[in-house]
């Protein structure tokens, strides 16, 4: 079996599984935000059941519009608050938290071999720790707060296997984004895409959780890496409890393996107005009124420490607005410890605490019509970040940071 496999047919008590099997399997983690979780809770009311299944094993994080923007947004928050109370489950409130897919895997709450569901499509960011990880709906997410179980249908994998060493300023956004372009959005629809090769096995944990949290951008239903020693170290430090590790399988269990050579890759664009439309950073030529540089995707601390390298001794451009969100508490106190926010402000950026914000077109940085943001988020759909006549181009930390002080969107490599 594969990877993916191997996972769910251990959670369905089974030997083996298939792709296109319907099973019913364990869950290790059910996930839900301050957006995904009321329609959940409401639904799990209607069941009047008094306790969710293993309060353990349930988590909520308010992140997408908290710190509270209006009254609408501190409703919702107050609705995961009191539920959270009430049924003793993992909850973060404000100040403690961070964004959820920044913060579970720092918690020690995701694990390799854990299936994972949430409420928020990029619950895939845990299959870089070996974990099968996958958004759900909020009424799906309901009943798995009741039962422990989930009803899925296995899918096929597809192994992308990356050669070669990365260049300077290449990263983990810069291979998921290639991969996207070449695919498509729908390159990898409901399949489990296994990330393999030197040039995974070069990049760091945050790097993977980049890719495995944008695999669901080419339509996957998972995106996983396998464990290896650096896994092993970084879950190590923080695990609370035991998980089981399962190997890869063979190439042959695969539906369809995809090679590339990254030796001489460029950091990567998506220009508007899809994840797709991508190329090197080379062949795009425009100036940009905002930068947001954090979000789920790239709001880690090796994120944050690669843009403070490249504001040392430099400035954000005048008429430019630079936006820095560490992903968790944690990682901002971290970056002060490392002078990072330090460098940020004296560049002149603003510094938020963690939220999702702009990311979602939420707050903490909307765009007007006619403005044009570079952003080291996920997404950028028309209307995602603002108004529908903005642009957002995706990149990586490090070209996002050299746009700010160039005014123009450039590869680091030109300063």
């Amino acid at each position: 079996m594969t990877l993916a496999e191997k996972i769910l047919a251990a959670h369905a008590g089974k030997k083996s599984v298939y792709p296109g099997e319907f099973i019913r399997a364990r869950v290790d983690l059910v996930l839900s935000n301050d957006v995904t979780a009321p329609i959940a809770i409401r639904e799990f009311q209607k069941l009047g059941l008094p306790k969710v299944f293993d309060p353990r094993k349930v988590v909520m994080v308010p992140d997408h519009f908290v710190p509270n923007k209006d009254i609408p947004s501190a409703e919702q928050a107050k609705i995961v608050r009191t539920f959270a109370k009430e049924q003793g489950i993992n909850y973060f409130e404000c100040g403690q938290m961070g964004i959820e897919h920044v913060l579970l895997p720092e918690k020690g709450l995701a694990l390799p071999g854990d299936l994972i569901v949430g409420a928020d499509s990029h619950t895939c960011t845990y299959g870089a720790l070996g974990a099968f990880a996958t958004g759900m709906g909020s009424t799906d997410i309901a009943m798995a707060m009741a039962t422990g179980d989930v009803w899925l249908k296995v899918p096929p994998t597809m192994r992308f296997v990356y050669h070669g060493k990365l260049p300077r300023w290449v990263s983990g956004k810069d291979l998921i984004l290639y991969t996207i372009g070449q695919i498509g959005v729908d390159g990898a629809l409901y399949t489990a895409m296994e990330f393999v090769g030197e040039a995974i096995d070069e990049l760091s944990i945050d790097g993977r959780l980049t890719m495995s949290n944008m695999a669901i951008e080419a339509g996957a239903k998972a995106g996983l890496c396998a464990v290896d020693e650096k896994t092993r170290e970084y879950v190590r430090m923080r695990a609370h409890r035991p998980y089981v590790i399962y190997e890869l399988g063979p190439a042959v269990e695969c539906t369809q393996v995809i090679e590339y050579d990254v030796s001489q890759l460029e950091p990567q664009i998506a220009r508007p107005h899809l994840p797709s439309n991508v190329c090197p950073v080379s062949r795009v030529e425009t100036a940009v009124d905002q930068v947001v540089i954090g979000s789920c995707t790239n709001g880690r601390l090796e994120d944050l420490q690669i843009a403070a390298h490249i504001f040392e001794q430099r400035r954000v451009c005048p008429g430019v607005r630079c936006i820095i969100i560490p992903g968790s508490q944690q990682v901002y106190l971290d970056a002060i410890k490392m002078g990072y926010i330090n460098t940020f402000i004296t560049s002149g950026c603003a510094v938020s605490t963690p939220t999702c914000g702009p990311c979602l077109g939420g707050h903490m940085g909307i765009l007007a019509a006619g403005e044009r943001a570079v952003a080291t988020t996920n997404r950028n759909f028309i209307g995602r970040m603002g108004s529908p006549q903005s642009e957002v181009y995706l990149a990586n930390p490090a070209v996002a940071a050299a746009s700010a002080v160039a005014g123009r969107l450039i590869s680091p490599s030109e300063l």
